[in-house]
C-alpha cells in the first residue's frame, strides 16, 4: 500500500525589504607594519564598513579594504558606487542575493570591490533570516576549524626568523616571508633560506612578492633555494612572467594578485602556476563571486587560501564562513586578517587558537559589530 504524505503548506516569508545603507570608513592600523615588494606597504589602511538594514528590523554587514597602491580598488571609490546603486539596492529583496547583485552588476558593470561589501552584507540578512551560520547556506559545516598562516613582513632576514619562531611557538604551522622591500635578490634568498631554518622540516613556507619581482630576479632566487622545501607565490606582474620562473626553478607556486576571476584561474591553471591560489572577496565581488572560484578551484585541483586583501572582523568573518564549507583537503589555508590590525570592529568576534580559526557560530556572520565605536556614518543611503 502507498501513503501519501499530505502536502504542508507553505507559509509565505516575511516581506523584506532593503530600508537604509550606512557606510564608514576606518582606519586600520596594522600591529607591525608590512613592508613588501616594489615600494608597497600596510601600516594604516582605510576599510570601508557598511550596514543595509531592512523595514523588518534586521541588519546586515560588510566590509571592504583596499591596499593602496595594490589593485584596482580604492577605499573611497566605494561611497560613490554606492550612491550610484541606490535605485537597485533600496526597496530590493537583501534575501534574493543573487538576483540583487545581478541587478547591480546590470546598473553598474565592474567594481567588484565596492560591490564585494554589499554582497556580504546581503548574505549576512539572508542567514538572519534563515537562522543559520553562513556556512550552513555556503554549502554546509566541513571542518571544526581552520588552519591559518603567519605573514611576515619582509625586513632583516634574521628579525624575520625571529618572527617566525614565535609565530610557531603559538601553533602557526604556515610561513608566509614577504620578499622583495630591499631590492637585491640575495636577501631574499637568506631571508627564505632563514625561515625555513628556523621553523624546521614540515611547516609550509612561502616567498612572496606580491607581483614585484623580474621573472630574472625570481628566478635567481628560486633557483638558489630550490635545494629547500619552500613555494613561490605570486613573482611577477603577468602570468606569463609567473610560468617562467615556475619552469626555470621547478618550485610549486600559488597565484594571487593576478587570481581575479574565470578567466584568470584558467589560465593560470592552462600554464601550471597554480598549484595553490589566493581568493580573496574583495577581487571576485564577494561572497557569491568567490564561492563560484571555489568550485572552479575544485574542478581544477588547486589548494585554495580563503581570504580577502586586507580587513577586520566583518571581512574576517565571511571569508571563515566560505573556508569552513569547503573540502579541508583542499583548504590550504584562510588569515585572520582582524588580528593582524586595530581596533577591532567586532569585539568578541574569533580569534586564533593554536594556528587554527574557527567561524562564529551565530546567524548569518554571526558577528555583532561595535556601532556606537564606529560612531556616525559618513553615508546614509535611504
Amino acid at each position: 500500500m502507498t501513503v501519501l504524505a499530505t502536502p504542508v503548506p507553505i507559509t509565505a516569508r516575511t516581506d523584506t525589504r532593503i530600508r537604509t545603507v550606512s557606510l564608514w570608513h576606518v582606519p586600520l592600523t596594522s600591529h607591525t607594519a608590512y613592508y613588501m615588494a616594489d615600494g608597497k606597504t600596510c601600516d594604516t589602511v582605510e576599510t570601508v564598513v557598511i550596514a543595509v538594514e531592512t523595514n523588518s528590523g534586521l541588519t546586515g554587514w560588510g566590509e571592504v579594504c583596499p591596499i593602496p597602491h595594490y589593485l584596482p580598488a580604492y577605499a573611497r571609490g566605494v561611497e560613490p558606487a554606492l550612491l550610484e546603486l541606490a535605485p537597485v539596492i533600496l526597496g530590493a529583496d537583501p534575501v534574493g542575493v543573487g538576483a540583487t547583485m545581478a541587478a547591480a552588476e546590470s546598473w553598474l558593470p565592474g567594481h567588484v570591490y565596492a560591490k564585494s561589501a554589499l554582497d556580504i552584507a546581503l548574505w549576512d540578512i539572508t542567514g538572519q533570516v534563515a537562522g543559520l551560520p553562513l556556512h550552513a547556506l555556503l554549502g554546509g559545516r566541513r571542518q571544526a576549524d581552520l588552519p591559518l598562516y603567519h605573514s611576515i613582513t619582509c625586513i632583516d632576514p634574521d628579525e624575520m626568523s625571529r618572527i617566525a619562531r614565535d609565530a610557531q611557538a603559538q601553533g602557526i604551522t604556515q610561513f608566509q616571508a614577504k620578499l622583495g622591500a630591499s631590492g637585491d635578490w640575495q636577501t631574499d634568498v637568506e631571508r627564505l633560506t632563514k625561515v625555513r631554518e628556523a621553523v624546521g622540516p614540515g611547516p609550509l613556507v612561502y616567498g612572496d612578492w606580491n607581483c614585484g619581482a623580474t621573472s630574472l630576479d625570481a628566478t635567481r632566487v628560486g633557483r638558489a633555494v630550490s635545494h629547500l622545501d619552500v613555494m613561490l607565490e605570486q613573482p611577477c606582474a603577468t602570468l606569463d612572467d609567473c610560468a617562467r620562473v615556475r619552469a626555470a626553478t621547478g618550485l610549486p607556486m600559488k597565484l594571487d594578485e593576478l587570481a581575479h576571476d574565470t578567466a584568470s584561474l584558467l589560465e593560470a591553471h592552462r600554464l601550471g602556476i597554480m598549484d595553490a591560489v589566493a581568493l580573496k572577496l574583495s577581487k571576485f565581488g564577494g561572497l557569491s563571486a568567490t564561492r563560484r572560484a571555489r568550485d572552479l578551484c575544485l574542478h581544477l585541483g588547486s589548494k585554495m587560501c580563503i581570504e580577502d586583501t586586507w580587513g577586520s572582523d566583518i571581512t574576517t568573518a565571511a571569508l571563515l564562513h566560505l573556508g569552513a564549507a569547503t573540502e579541508p583537503a583542499r583548504v590550504l589555508n584562510v588569515c585572520d586578517l582582524s588580528g593582524y590590525v586595530a581596533p577591532r570592529l567586532a569585539p568578541d568576534a574569533p580569534t586564533r587558537a593554536n594556528g587554527r580559526i574557527a567561524p562564529p557560530e551565530g546567524p548569518g556572520l554571526g558577528v555583532v559589530v561595535d556601532r556606537v565605536a564606529l560612531g556616525k556614518p559618513d553615508l546614509i543611503l535611504e
